[in-house]
């Protein structure tokens, strides 16, 4: 996609509504340490160690990133935002997945199936921004998205009905499988392989852009339709963004752009790289539930009510407006 000058100075804009420093510019190059809610190199984790390799070569003598890991192998990665909103990082690359428990009202980052871009205009991003802020986090951009989620499974079902089945999730999807039938448990993405293998879970719910190839060999079954967007979110401790200068400020922004417009829900690329995924899993013995007609409008609907159900459950004060605002 090109960018047009239009388009960066208009998101720019946006980025910066709520980032106002009293603080002097700063000449001096500055170091931020840096950690992926996933493990590097993983499928997940790779897009935002792409904003962390275009940051610092785009930032030489401004700005640079020191990466320090990935969850689990620096700690869980539901508390690594949790842990940066308190100092221990300054910069991170996560889904928001992963910081609900700092972030009430994040799964409606999930939830929209509207574009960033008109989130930032009808005001959704600057919402959601002021929430993040009392947490001593700053938004930066969504920095990729791996596309819907999706219900894998080691055994067939022919109806949106999960009873009996035992099923590893994140925050993400909880509601919606529970509401379905579904027994849950938690546990760290390494662990799926495992988990399915010895038949502990009979499934798991992740985006078919992020998935894991070892998988295959403990999976039967994709369900369609998809639900949900996996987005992925740089997010930067609040504190440290305000003692940044322009030129900081300014590097992060338009990097953090330039992923979120060439990464928007449904973008080319992602579709082609999903249909790609599917072949090979075809290939190699995966087969697709399919649910039609009454039986599909059950499934998004259970998908969809469920979790803004727990949205306004969890938030009663932004609950609704964030409704409004993203669905």
């Amino acid at each position: 996609m090109k960018l047009t000058s239009t388009i960066l100075a208009t998101a720019a804009a946006s980025l910066a509504v709520f980032s106002v420093s009293t603080a002097p510019a700063v000449s001096a190059e500055v170091t931020l340490r840096g950690a992926s809610c996933f493990p590097i190199g993983s499928p997940p984790s790779r897009p935002y160690e792409a904003v962390v390799k275009a940051v610092n070569a785009r930032g030489k003598g401004v700005l640079q990133i020191k990466n320090v890991g990935g969850a689990p192998a620096i700690g869980s990665p539901f508390t690594l935002t949790q842990k940066m909103s308190r100092g221990a990082y300054d910069i991170v690359g996560c889904t928001e997945a992963y910081f609900g428990n700092v972030l009430p009202e994040a799964p409606a980052f999930r939830l929209s199936d509207k574009s960033y871009r008109e989130l930032r205009q009808n005001g959704g991003i600057a919402y959601l921004q002021k929430l993040m802020h009392a947490k001593n986090i700053h938004f930066v951009a969504r920095h990729g998205d791996f596309g819907p989620f999706n219900l894998w499974l080691s055994k067939k079902i022919d109806k949106p009905d999960l009873k009996g089945l035992n099923l590893r999730v994140a925050p993400v999807y909880t509601a919606f499988f529970k509401s379905l039938g579904a027994t849950v448990q938690t546990a760290a993405m390494p662990k799926i392989y495992t988990l399915m293998e010895n038949n502990t879970v009979q499934g798991f719910g992740w985006p078919a852009g992020a998935f894991v190839p070892p998988w295959m060999k403990v999976t039967k079954y994709q369900v369609e339709p998809g639900f949900y967007w996996s987005t992925l979110h740089t997010l930067v401790n609040l504190k440290v963004w305000n003692s940044l200068g322009a030129a900081q400020k300014n590097l992060l922004n338009k990097i953090g752009i330039e992923f979120e417009l060439k990464n928007e829900p449904g973008n080319a690329a992602m579709a082609a790289h999903i249909k790609k995924g599917n072949a090979v899993r075809a290939k190699n013995g995966m087969k697709i539930i399919e649910f039609k007609g009454a039986d599909r409008e059950k499934w998004l609907k259970a998908a969809y009510d469920e979790a803004w159900k727990e949205v306004r459950q969890r938030s009663p004060k932004h609950g609704k407006a964030l409704e409004k605002l993203f669905r």
